[in-house]
């Protein structure tokens, strides 16, 4: 069962000037900055209210989801990522029902999340992310 949103995903190409951009803008600040080599990726999470908005980076253009993204469509949103209890579980359940999964497994995610992707083609063509999180506040 999903409980709330957990964040926004937002492919840009310079994490450094957009977060000066949202702190000027909107006088939000990162709460968590991190790069996960492994998915080539550099993250930051901006926290607003009970949602994270988490810009995502690419570390080499080209190279992996977010340099794919932004190569097709620019910057935006990418994903929107729902939090959930049993992120195993709920897997093996839609698996069980005949949904199309991106990911069959949770796999690590930022700030020690686990995660997995919905296909999209189940989401009417919006990419959907699964968080589970130690934490409600983690991120």
């Amino acid at each position: 069962m999903l409980k709330q949103i957990d964040h926004i995903g937002i492919a840009v190409y310079n994490i450094d000037e957009s977060l000066k951009r949202y702190e000027k803008l909107f006088h939000l600040e990162a709460k968590h900055i991190e790069t996960m080599e492994e998915l080539s990726v550099r993250i930051a999470f901006i926290p607003v209210g009970e949602v994270m908005l988490e810009l995502l980076q690419p570390l080499i253009p080209g190279k992996g989801r977010t340099a794919e993204f932004l190569e097709k469509h620019g910057e935006g949103i990418t994903h929107i990522a729902y939090r959930v209890d049993n992120l195993e579980t709920m897997l093996t359940d839609m698996k069980k029902m005949g949904f199309r999964l991106r990911d069959e497994r949770p796999r690590r995610g930022a700030a020690g999340s686990w995660v997995a992707f919905v296909s999209p083609e189940e989401t009417n063509n919006i990419s959907v992310e699964l968080v589970e999180r130690e934490s409600p506040r983690e991120g």
